[in-house]
């Protein structure tokens, strides 16, 4: 095992850092930050090395669940956390989502750029409202629904529930598909038709249903369908 404790200063991660700046840090050094401590068996570089050995490509980590983290030799439960802490800390820099207030709500192209970012490397369908006000104001967006969407999990219920706690007069909806491709299924469709009707009861503008794929999108207002 490394004693990390013999490696002279300029040469440990932290000062690394400090001195030639974080581009300048191999993927090892920039996880070994991260982790801050090694176990008792293996130094923070041992475990950030296994790491790496078991993902392959370090692009794989953003796709890569706490519960398959802590498989990994070295990594406990805590570890594995601060590591989707950290990709989730840079993933909202990056996508700049205080923005939302400032998009377009009445365009569906202002829309799929804002959610795009948050939703192309999914892996499941994510089904997202957002609410704005009787000028088109952006109030909020909540998640909704996780998995597959059907007619069983999204429910429409859940949608105007939110929608009268925040006293909203509009919704959006907005949802992923997985495969890349943004057609609406026959399930979108009923879905999206059944929103429309309780929409109409309660007095609340459903302005759209946007289906997000890769570099593409779907707009039911724009293909007159609501």
């Amino acid at each position: 095992m490394i004693d990390f404790k013999k490696i002279p200063n300029q040469d440990k991660p932290r000062e690394r850092l400090y001195v030639y700046g974080s581009e300048n840090l191999s993927n090892e050094e920039l996880i070994s930050i991260i982790l801050r401590t090694g176990t008792k068996n293996m130094s923070v570089k041992e475990v950030s090395l296994k790491l790496l050995e078991s993902i392959g490509d370090i692009s794989k980590l953003k796709d890569i669940g706490i519960n398959t983290l802590v498989k990994i030799d070295g990594i406990g439960r805590v570890k594995a956390i601060e590591i989707k802490a950290a990709l989730e800390l840079g993933r909202r820099v990056y996508v700049n989502s205080d923005n939302i207030d400032k998009i377009s709500f009445n365009s569906a192209l202002s829309i799929y750029e804002y959610f795009y970012n948050i939703l192309v490397d999914k892996k499941q369908e994510y089904f997202y409202t957002v609410y704005v006000d009787n000028k088109g104001k952006y109030i909020d967006k909540k998640c909704l629904f996780v998995g597959t969407i059907n007619s069983s999990l999204v429910h429409p219920r859940e949608i105007f529930k939110e929608a009268y706690l925040l006293s909203a007069s509009g919704i959006i909806c907005v949802h992923n598909h997985p495969s890349g491709d943004s057609s609406p299924s026959k399930e979108d469709k009923m879905i999206t038709k059944k929103i429309k009707e309780i929409s109409l009861i309660h007095g609340i503008n459903f302005i759209d249903h946007i289906i997000i794929g890769n570099g593409n999108y779907f707009s039911f207002y724009d293909n007159n369908m609501l």
